[in-house]
């Protein structure tokens, strides 16, 4: 059964102008924005916790892969990248679905209109910010889904693997409580190729014994 997309409830907080030591409200408009993004918090994924405790939220998500940037960056494909450009992607990748939802990756009918909602989105969280910064984050977010850089590749590779560890370190609890089958993972699975050849090798041998231990059908 796919489960239910949710999004952050509108707690909106608005800066009073009289306590903003900027004539021009660009310090106002960037404390609003770090308010609000803090509602990514409140948008829970499928990834269930190490601990099987719950699900991981949208927020730890992103501080998780972003972390494994460090981690990780001597198995980029392109020896030569931003690291930091890819932090910084993947810090804000999400933010969309404080307003789109997280959409779970095997949902095919959520999909369909996964990005007209993500669009949308991103022209309201992102254009809460000064233009400048906007315009940054925006063609960041842009770089991230158009998936041709070598930063935005890594990031892709690392966005997906965190959530696949979690799949196969906690028995597969998700894909089978989804009905999950091995080829959708392999087709899930398959730009990490191109981000990190090393990470996609470790991600084969996963998969393939946990189709062998039974927490994937072939």
């Amino acid at each position: 059964m796919i489960p239910e997309r949710g999004k952050a409830e509108d707690a909106s907080v608005v800066v009073k102008n009289k306590r903003v030591p900027d004539p021009s409200h660009r310090f106002k408009k960037q404390i609003e924005f770090v308010l609000e993004v803090d509602k990514l918090k409140q948008i829970r994924r499928q990834t269930i916790l190490m601990d099987r405790s719950r699900r991981e939220n949208s927020a730890e998500h992103s501080w998780h892969i972003a972390l494994m940037v460090s981690l990780f960056a001597e198995y980029s494909a392109d020896s030569d990248i931003d690291l930091m450009r890819v932090i910084k992607m993947l810090l804000m990748h999400d933010l969309v679905e404080i307003d789109a939802g997280d959409t779970y990756c095997y949902d095919d009918a959520g999909r369909q209109d996964q990005t007209r909602r993500e669009e949308i989105a991103a022209r309201r969280i992102f254009g809460l910010l000064p233009e400048d910064q906007a315009s940054e984050m925006r063609s960041l977010w842009d770089e991230f889904e158009e998936r041709k850089s070598p930063e935005s590749k890594f990031a892709h590779a690392l966005d997906r693997v965190q959530p696949f560890l979690h799949n196969y370190f906690t028995d597969g609890q998700t894909w089978q409580e989804n009905n999950i089958a091995s080829h959708q993972v392999q087709d899930r699975m398959r730009p990490v190729k191109d981000g990190s050849p090393a990470l996609w090798e470790y991600v084969n041998a996963l998969i393939e014994d946990a189709v062998e231990r039974g927490l994937l059908d072939k």
